[in-house]
């Protein structure tokens, strides 16, 4: 497995990320754990999580995902073959909520008890906190690290003027600055990553690891009709954002694409993300081995010039189709 530098914290992580929101939501502990024995065995190494998941789940309180993988990492004592990546900063209730150091301080143990460990690989800011000083919260992170209790850290859902901003203050106090950055990105959703963030990232030397890789399960093929997208409620959510002229203009030429690669939709559509030079790891989750079989596949292709820029001109966002969003 050819493994890439994150950002410039040091740490080394496989070509794809596995989102842990899966985890106690639509895959069981028993599944999670053969699923993350697997991506191991694979040679994948990075696993993305957060302390909010699942707490979208009626009679969950958040924590589930961070849970499990704690319970096999214990048992199976593989941490050190693990770059771990949870965030902070999503409503956990009550008070529970935002990026002030005494927050920061809480939410960290938590999630240090519940992951069994004694260090997180990348902490991340899960959303920008508007109303506590950038300064504050990088100190805050500061004394993790100094602790040895986080390695580096990253931001998730960050403009690029916060980023940017943030970026400039680590620089001039001396205090760890964002590694990565955590962006919505995929085939479909383009513009706003690459016309802010992308740049600011490949000037700045920040890891990129974008979740929505595969649009909600949309850029697999899965959902080309209203009446596809009705059988599941994951597809209901996608129907109204993708399924339209340039949604289906991009399957085509992912099936075009994956017809000349003898791969699936998509594994192209994250082999393109994955030969983006501001990419470092895509996110992407499955829910059975052989989901799971799909991800290592596309890890491994090598997309041509030529398949490239036909992905590109299908995806790219006409002025109409822009105005009409």
């Amino acid at each position: 497995m050819q493994l890439r530098p994150l950002g410039r914290s040091g740490l080394q992580v496989s070509p794809i990320a596995f989102g842990g929101n899966v985890f106690g939501w639509t895959v069981d502990e028993a599944l999670s754990f053969r699923l993350l024995d697997a991506w191991l065995d694979a040679g994948f190494n990075f696993v993305d999580t957060a302390d909010v998941y699942s707490r979208w789940v009626p009679g969950h309180t958040g924590g589930e995902s961070e849970t499990i993988i704690g319970k096999w990492l214990r048992q199976t004592g593989k941490r050190n073959r693990v770059v771990l990546a949870t965030k902070v900063g999503k409503p956990m209730g009550e008070d529970k909520v935002g990026l002030s150091p005494a927050y920061i301080r809480k939410a960290v143990e938590a999630s240090l008890t519940r992951l069994k460990t004694d260090h997180i690989d990348l902490y991340q800011s899960h959303d920008d906190d508007a109303e506590t000083p950038l300064a504050d919260s990088l100190g805050a992170f500061a004394d993790l690290i100094k602790a040895g209790k986080v390695r580096a850290i990253g931001a998730s859902n960050y403009t690029a003027p916060r980023l940017a901003e943030a970026l400039d203050l680590s620089d001039k106090l001396g205090l760890p600055r964002y590694e990565s950055l955590q962006p919505l990105y995929n085939l479909y959703d383009r513009a706003v990553f690459e016309d802010d963030l992308e740049p600011l990232c490949l000037q700045r030397g920040v890891g990129v690891i974008n979740f929505y890789a595969l649009a909600a399960g949309f850029l697999t093929g899965k959902y080309r009709s209203e009446a596809d997208a009705a059988k599941s409620k994951r597809g209901e959510s996608t129907t109204k954002k993708y399924l339209n002229a340039r949604g289906l203009r991009i399957l085509d030429a992912l099936d075009v694409a994956a017809r000349k690669h003898d791969a699936t939709p998509g594994q192209v559509a994250l082999a393109w993300q994955i030969a983006r030079p501001a990419i470092t790891a895509p996110i992407a989750s499955a829910t059975s081995i052989e989901q799971l079989d799909d991800l290592v596949k596309a890890a491994e292709l090598k997309l041509d010039a030529e398949t490239i820029a036909a992905l590109d001109a299908a995806s790219t966002e006409s002025s109409a189709e822009a105005e009409a969003a």
